[in-house]
């Protein structure tokens, strides 16, 4: 069953891919436009593009642009691979927590001046890796405006959650600041079963089970400012967040044979605080060379006490396990940057590193079956890791007419020291050459080839063990990683046939070494470890058509598709199997196309306005394979239902925008299946098999926003 359904899905996502290709080939027909621009790499919406959306604030706009999904950057350590693809005014704001969505989220659409999707190296611009890159250009002159926005929402398995937001942006003394406030309730919650099989495949026991978090979250008090120094301009950017939650998780189970039921009750108290102030300087050192310098710190508290107890209406109470755990974390990052153009078709890059970062992690956790608490020893809970990383990168950009060639080398030098529990020190060097040709006719086609060595980002807390209360297991530290490296190559065609029509598609593969996973560390643990050499290949579609042609007046439809495979050694089985997936049961979770190793995503996004009437609808629709995860003793898949939301919004009455969203409307399941063995997985037999489903809940949003 599972097969077939992998293989229906695959199915649909043809049949899909074919209707939609032969539509923007018809639409094209008829609505056709090469008229290119003299900058081939760069394709430019004016603000007025966007009034039939009757936008806000500037993510609404760049939410709009045809052929571009918003990407806020991921939280590595480090500055060039965290920053999203969003520039303001030709620059990346020097901050990693504060994330583009948020800062375009404050920014009023009457302040901006147009966008540019920038698709190349020209212009002095470092895509940073990236395939292409939104530039938000503001006006040079604008009126002081206060841009606001309140929402409530409800939730069947949540209580109701009022959130809202307000900011200035305004000039004062010549300096252009945007500073507020952005608040919410901290709720979520879902509700679900789960069946326990032996070996057999015989029911043994069936119980239920639900969740409920509640609490505040102080989403973040900003400030952003920009002015000129002489003729330096500097940008300082600040944030700070809180947020305070408790969570209960009790549930239910009842042993079919016996009769006896189970009690388990999970309660978790979390606080946790954190800051970011990012400062950066650019200014012109000759008329060729152009410098910036970089500063970006930040630090992170988390303070957690989770209790988990277990009773039976046979021996009454049996466990009381209490973990407080105390985690403080931080980063310091100083980086420069200098553009130099020797040549009037060379541009010279080269960004020079240095980045400080450090996990500090202590563990104290108690069990007590009857006779009082004793003191459990957590092996690697209590550690303290830090990382010294240097990392130089220089860059030739050579314009060859309707060609561009992006040709380069890096190199990266890095020192692990973990203290406490594990004690252990090790050095790493990396080189990562890469290169990237670019063929642009004209701006409406781009075929790009680009071949790179990554070298991944480690997960400090990877090195230290936590418990996890939910499946009653430890998840251990491992002090012995090392960084994933990657020869990764694409090559990808864009087409666009006009303003809004456009259709990509990528096919790329990945040879990677050092392959990050579940390693065995006996017959019933495993940790974070490289497992050996892995391959990951596979295409992408993305696409998006105005849907005119057919009757349906100010409409469009964007798909997106993903469909991989990959290899690696088991190193339980000894056996070849594709790569783990990542994540699990979250509340509130949305599908998203993030994950690397999904074997396939198809998301559908459909949107109509009807401009005279100043109103605007539509839906969203995705799905994506199950993520499975091998452990040592235990294989573990996790599997969604199809995510549907819908909108409906409005701008008609004071210049306000009202919205209303319904979310995960088919109030989707998520099921997690776990297999466990009596010995080795695959190598011995099956134990039981727990199949555990959750809806984390249909929600509704009423959303109100404006800007005075």
């Amino acid at each position: 069953m599972k097969y077939l359904k992998i293989t229906i899905s695959r199915y649909r996502i043809y049949v899909i891919f074919l209707f939609l290709f032969s539509s923007i080939s018809f639409a094209a027909d008829h609505n056709g436009n090469e008229e290119g621009i003299e900058d081939t790499q760069v394709v430019n919406y004016p603000a007025t593009f966007f009034d039939r959306y009757r936008p806000n604030t500037a993510l609404d706009m760049v939410r709009q642009l045809p052929g571009f999904q918003l990407d806020d950057g991921a939280d590595n350590r480090g500055f060039a691979s965290a920053v999203g693809n969003i520039l303001i005014n030709n620059r990346r704001l020097s901050v990693k927590q504060d994330i583009p969505s948020a800062t375009l989220s404050r920014i009023p659409a009457s302040q901006v001046e147009r966008i540019e999707l920038v698709r190349g190296q020209g212009g002095g611009i470092d895509l940073q890796g990236q395939a292409v890159i939104a530039n938000v250009f503001l006006k040079k002159e604008f009126e002081a405006a206060v841009r606001w926005d309140a929402y409530i929402e409800q939730n069947n398995t949540a209580s109701i959650k009022p959130a809202g937001s307000i900011s200035l942006s305004s000039t004062w003394n010549e300096i252009e600041f945007n500073t507020g406030i952005d608040i919410e309730r901290n709720t979520s919650g879902y509700y679900g079963n789960e069946l326990e099989f032996d070996g057999d495949d015989t029911l043994l026991q069936e119980g239920s089970e639900s969740s409920t978090e509640d609490g505040y979250q102080l989403n973040g008090i900003f400030l952003n400012t920009s002015t000129m120094l002489g003729e330096t301009a500097t940008h300082l950017n600040a944030k700070f967040n809180k947020a305070d939650s408790h969570y209960e998780r009790p549930s239910l189970a009842t042993q079919l044979i016996s009769g006896t039921v189970f009690d388990e009750f999970l309660i978790e108290d979390r606080i946790t605080t954190q800051y970011e102030l990012g400062l950066d300087a650019e200014r012109k050192l000759m008329p060729e060379l152009t410098g910036k310098f970089i500063f970006l710190m930040t630090d992170r508290s988390v303070d957690s006490i989770s209790s988990r107890t277990n009773e039976n209406t046979v021996d009454g109470q049996t466990l009381f396990r209490q973990a407080d755990t105390k985690t403080d974390s931080s980063e310091k990052i100083v980086r420069l940057e200098l553009d130099w153009e020797p040549l009037s078709n060379h541009l010279i890059q080269a960004n020079l590193e240095g980045a400080f970062n450090v996990i500090d992690r202590s563990l104290i956790q108690s069990d007590d079956r009857g006779a009082g608490p004793v003191n459990i020893d957590v092996p690697g809970g209590n550690s303290r890791v830090e990382e010294n990383r240097g990392d130089f990168q220089i860059i030739d950009t050579w314009s060859l007419g309707e060609y561009e060639l992006d040709y380069g080398l890096g190199v990266e030098i890095s020192s692990v020291d973990q203290t406490g529990d594990a004690e252990q020190n090790r050095n790493f060097t990396f080189f990562k050459p890469l290169a990237t040709l670019t063929y642009s006719p004209t701006s409406n086609q781009q075929t790009r080839l680009h071949v790179i060595r990554e070298i991944s980002q480690l997960d400090l807390n990877d090195f230290v063990s936590a418990t996890v209360f939910e499946d009653d297991d430890l998840a251990l530290g491992n002090p012995d990683i090392k960084p994933e490296t990657s020869w990764i190559t694409e090559l990808s065609h864009e087409r666009r046939f006009d303003e809004i029509s456009v259709i990509k598609l990528t096919a790329f593969h990945h040879w990677i070494s050092d392959v990050l996973d579940l390693l065995p560390l006996s017959d019933d643990f495993e940790a974070p470890g490289n497992i050996g050499n892995g391959k990951r290949w596979g295409v992408e579609f993305q696409g998006t058509i105005p849907l005119e042609w057919t009757g349906l007046t100010g409409s469009k439809l964007a798909l997106t598709l993903r469909w991989q495979d990959s290899s690696v050694t088991d190193p339980v089985t000894g056996e070849t199997r594709i790569l783990s997936g990542q994540g699990g049961q979250n509340a509130y979770r949305t599908l998203t196309n993030r994950n690397k190793n999904n074997q396939y995503f198809i998301g559908l996004d459909y949107r109509q306005d009807f401009e005279e009437a100043r109103v605007a609808w539509g839906w969203s629709v995705a799905e994506r394979a199950e993520r499975p995860l091998y452990k040592v003793n235990e294989f573990e898949a996790l599997n969604e239902d199809i995510a549907v939301d819908a909108f409906i919004e409005t701008t008609r009455w004071f210049g306000l925008k009202v919205r209303f969203d319904a979310q995960n409307i088919s109030d989707d399941a998520s099921v997690r299946e776990r297999i466990k063995y009596t010995g080795r997985r695959s190598l011995s037999a099956v134990d039981t098999r727990l199949v555990n489903g959750r809806h984390n809940g249909r929600r509704l949003v009423l959303s109100v926003s404006g800007t005075f």
